[in-house]
């Protein structure tokens, strides 16, 4: 694989994606004059894949984007996926128009709407008692290892290399290290995900490989009486899609209830996406607090954090603060109100993972026919195509084994011919409810044509 990946390091189609997506080219460079590295996120920079631009995009329909330039896409990146229900889906747009136009978006007062909400949330996700709304991930995450420590009164939180909680100083922490320097446990050194964070939050992290129970259980046995809580994702998803050994939840889950530790489950890709209750519904196991939202508001900017009520309950007399002026705002409320109500429908995931299937099982048999080594890993929506000799398990392995090179050129090939997705394997592809079957049978098609053309270019 090295020889192969190191020939798709230097095969790519510049001067093709230059005359496919020239006004992106023209906005670009304007944009760079007005904004650091001309976009407003670092997923949308040139060094997180977009070479040697991003795409601009001009409209959304269903699960369909249109650029700039007049192309049209079956979307798989759906908004690195919150588009869950798809691009601007009447009844949630409705909704949220209905609620600006009727009511308004923001009054720093309580309305029956919060209350109606909240009781959405505790009936669609068991381990939610009571929630609280925010406004994105980070501030979420935030919250939830301040109740943590507040709850246990212990400062230390175990984290895992690979997953990302959000860009607050307290956890952007080796999220993708360089490094490889281990502790005097064996355990990774915590790596700053970038300059600018204070040094001494390193000491309040303990940082863990993914899928590895023996030294879960070695750390917490020895360190149990620091540790605050263990924050994951039931699913790896920001190191692609990587699914939990059977029985690691489960043994992480006992861990924390025999040390009176906190378990959180950032669901913010995985909540509403691989279920109504989220992965922990689809896995079957019950964290003491969860992060959720993207899927959560079909789009709209919107998150939670619920779980038990004598954790929760340290907000109840404002011990622990849990602010945000635009939380639980009116286009918020509308907007998951709307979509938890489309997600409860009968059916709704049922056909969903029928869809999801076909295309996974598609495109392994694409790639299983191919000399070049893949492995489709994936759960129902959330799913990635990994171009490496051996299964990942981990980020070191996913950093160690699999081609980036290899998935750009298998990347590229797809969106020339109108299938589009983020080009980093650390992302995912994702399948929204708004997928037909024919979105499937033409991606299939693509995906036909892109692996011989890849397979040309490398062998």
């Amino acid at each position: 694989m090295n020889a192969m990946d190191e020939k798709a390091k230097n095969i790519r189609s510049i001067a093709e994606y230059e005359r496919r997506f020239p006004k992106s080219k023209e906005m670009f460079a304007e944009a760079r004059k007005y904004m650091p590295a001309g976009v407003n996120s670092t997923a949308r920079a040139v060094w997180s894949g977009w070479k040697p631009y991003p795409l601009f995009v001009e409209r959304g329909e269903g699960s369909h984007v249109f650029d700039v330039d007049g192309n049209e896409f079956i979307d798989y990146l759906i908004g690195l996926g919150p588009m869950f229900l798809g691009h601007r889906p009447k009844t949630i747009t409705d909704a949220v128009i209905k609620h600006i136009s009727e009511v308004g978006t923001s009054f720093a007062l309580a309305s029956e709407m919060d209350t109606i909400v909240a009781r959405k949330m505790t009936e669609c996700v068991p381990s939610v008692e009571r929630v609280r709304l925010s406004n994105s991930g980070t501030e979420a995450v935030t919250y939830a290892l301040r109740l943590a420590r507040t709850f246990t009164g212990r400062q230390k939180v175990i984290r895992f290399e690979g997953m990302y909680h959000g860009f607050s100083d307290g956890i952007y922490w080796s999220k993708h290290p360089s490094g490889a320097e281990l502790d005097a446990d064996e355990n990774h050194i915590p790596e700053a995900q970038g300059p600018g964070l204070p040094a001494g939050i390193a000491e309040s992290l303990i940082i863990l490989d993914w899928n590895a129970p023996e030294k879960l259980e070695r750390t917490i046995e020895k360190h149990a009486h620091e540790i605050a809580a263990v924050i994951t994702e039931p699913i790896m998803s920001n190191t692609g899609c990587i699914l939990p050994k059977p029985g690691y939840l489960e043994k992480m889950r006992e861990l924390c209830t025999k040390h009176s530790i906190v378990l959180i489950f950032d669901e913010v890709i995985t909540g509403f996406r691989v279920g109504l209750s989220g992965a922990q519904g689809k896995l079957g196991i019950k964290p003491d607090l969860s992060i959720f939202a993207k899927g959560m508001g079909g789009g709209f900017a919107v998150a939670s954090l619920g779980g038990r009520t004598d954790i929760m309950n340290l907000a109840d007399v404002g011990k622990v603060s849990i602010a945000g002026t635009y939380s639980g705002n009116g286009v918020a409320l509308a907007a998951t109100s709307a979509t938890l109500d489309e997600l409860r429908k009968p059916g709704m995931y049922e056909e969903l993972y029928r869809k999801s299937e076909k295309l996974q099982k598609g495109l392994a048999a694409l790639w299983g026919k191919s000399k070049i080594p893949a492995h489709v890993v994936g759960i129902g929506p959330l799913f990635q195509v990994w171009f490496a000799d051996s299964p990942i398990e981990n980020y070191r392995d996913a950093a160690r084994l699999a081609s980036e090179h290899v998935f750009y050129l298998w990347w590229e090939e797809m969106l020339f011919r109108g299938v589009l997705f983020h080009p980093h394997y650390y992302e995912n592809l994702f399948v929204s409810m708004a997928h037909t079957d024919s979105d499937i049978e033409k991606t299939l098609a693509a995906a036909e044509e892109a692996v011989t053309a890849v397979e040309k270019k490398l062998l």
